[in-house]
């Protein structure tokens, strides 16, 4: 479904993410676990189009993504949901949605999304910007869902959102995935939450994957020896 190669991005002249490859299935979810400044977001970033990649490859499902622009991205089946969610606080909840429709057509808010998400549908007509940092979370996913990904990028989903709320957030998005056939790929430090959303973990270091281990078969103290300081 999603195959980067050699993967290289630069800050500056600074080198942040270096020869980073892996592929992702379809439906599959994968971790990308490691420190801050270790080039999680920057990796993410790059893969929708938000930095621009000094070398390499990324393509979906066939299509060569590299260079395109983020919305030629969203288009071939990328979404993203960036780090601090950023969802327009002045727009309704409903508003904030259909924003993220351009591509795929919808004129209202598919009823799976109000169904894996009823809080959005109690609050559609409420101010995006009066909404906890949970509810605010499940809003920029169904911005993206609307989208009709194959992929769906997540930036520290768990940052700012109740210790309750991160358990069924990881359910309802595992359900998600397998009913709508999308595959996830998501930056995370709470170690928990990814082992109740990922199939396969990569760790990220000094913009390097240095380990890669399936869920199945994962040593959890060597992971966390990774996220430690």
């Amino acid at each position: 479904m999603l195959d980067v190669s050699q993967l290289n991005t630069y800050y500056g002249e600074s080198h942040v993410i270096r020869d980073i490859s892996f592929q992702v299935n379809p439906r599959e979810s994968v971790a990308i676990m490691g420190r801050n400044g270790m080039g999680k977001t920057t990796l993410l970033k790059s893969l929708i189009g938000l930095l621009p990649t000094r070398s390499g490859d990324i393509q979906l499902d066939g299509h060569p993504l590299t260079g395109l622009p983020s919305h030629r991205r969203v288009q071939h089946g990328l979404a993203f949901v960036p780090q601090g969610r950023m969802v327009f606080p002045f727009l309704t909840v409903e508003q904030n949605i259909l924003s993220g429709a351009e591509h795929s057509g919808h004129r209202k808010v598919p009823d799976y999304i109000h169904h894996f998400f009823p809080v959005l549908k109690e609050m559609k007509h409420r101010k995006a910007g009066n909404l906890s940092g949970g509810q605010q979370q499940m809003l920029a996913i169904a911005r993206a869902l609307i989208s009709e990904p194959k992929v769906l990028i997540l930036d520290e989903p768990t940052e700012g959102i109740q210790p309750s709320i991160i358990k069924e957030l990881a359910q309802t998005l595992n359900v998600l995935r397998q009913e709508r056939g999308f595959a996830i790929v998501f930056s995370e430090q709470v170690l928990s939450f990814a082992l109740d959303l990922a199939d396969r973990f990569l760790v990220i270091e000094r913009g390097r994957i240095v380990h890669e281990e399936p869920r199945a078969i994962l040593n959890q103290e060597k992971v966390k020896a990774f996220l430690t300081v």
